[in-house]
């Protein structure tokens, strides 16, 4: 069973019907109540990272993720449920402190010399770059592949080793990052058709071992 972390992020619904497409037996979980019987976490996001931070810590929910990580269990983390894994956002002058998982800032998207004229919030379909080709989650999947992005703000991990894949907004930013038990992604894999239900089944079959 895998345990989808509900904080009241709106997109969880779809990641909840995403995931029970390629089999997965969910549940939702609003504490760390039957949380030790999950075999694996999703922590999906939308919104602003201070939002999601408060509201796992009012629901007792971010020292059991961090619990569970420290343990070696599997973990996923999507977008806002990505970016929280690191210590702090620039998003609204955040005070808000993260995970800690990954040590490294989130931070917003800005004009290039390049694009002056950028849009943010990133928003549609772009290419991923496989920096880490042996990563479990994107088995089957295709350097170059398409995923479907909404974010203005994105991670930047003090240590480059544990960065995935890389994509082309502006700049070359970490979209998805892993190490050992823990693999998070920027864009929606729930939303980005047959590569986001591959890598959510990839998921799956990590966390059932």
């Amino acid at each position: 069973m895998l345990a989808l972390l509900d904080y009241g992020a709106g997109n969880i619904r779809s990641v909840e019907k995403a995931l029970r497409a390629v089999g997965a037996d969910v549940q939702r979980m609003d504490s760390v109540h039957g949380l030790e019987k999950a075999s694996g976490i999703v922590l999906p996001g939308v919104g602003a990272f201070d939002d999601c931070v408060n509201a796992l810590r009012r629901q007792e929910l971010l020292g059991g993720i961090q619990k569970w990580i420290a343990d070696g269990r599997p973990f996923l983390g999507i977008c806002v449920g990505y970016q929280a894994l690191f210590e702090r956002s620039e998003e609204f002058n955040s005070c808000a402190l993260g995970l800690g998982v990954f040590k490294g800032p989130v931070v917003r998207f800005q004009p290039t010399p390049a694009e002056p004229h950028l849009k943010i919030p990133q928003i549609g379909w772009n290419q991923i770059e496989l920096a880490r080709p042996d990563c479990p989650l994107f088995r089957g999947i295709p350097d170059g592949a398409y995923f479907y992005f909404v974010h203005s703000f994105f991670p930047q991990p003090a240590d480059e080793s544990v960065i995935a894949t890389r994509t082309e907004y502006g700049r070359k930013f970490a979209s998805a990052v892993w190490r050992d038990n823990v693999y998070a992604t920027q864009f929606h894999p729930e939303k980005s058709q047959a590569n986001g239900l591959r890598l959510l089944r990839n998921f799956v079959e990590i966390a059932e071992g």
